[in-house]
């Protein structure tokens, strides 16, 4: 392994990008959606 010099240690990037909110937002209304499906079952017409 090699270590990183102080300037290449500060242009790193990381963390949760717009696709990654994207997809939280996206499993949160599906499991919510789930949960109402199971809670209060409506019949299709």
């Amino acid at each position: 392994m090699t270590k990183l010099k102080e300037e290449e240690l500060e242009r790193v990037q990381g963390g949760i990008g717009l696709w990654g909110i994207a997809g939280i937002v996206a499993a949160a209304i599906f499991i919510i959606g789930v949960l109402d499906g199971i809670a209060r079952p409506v019949k299709c017409n």
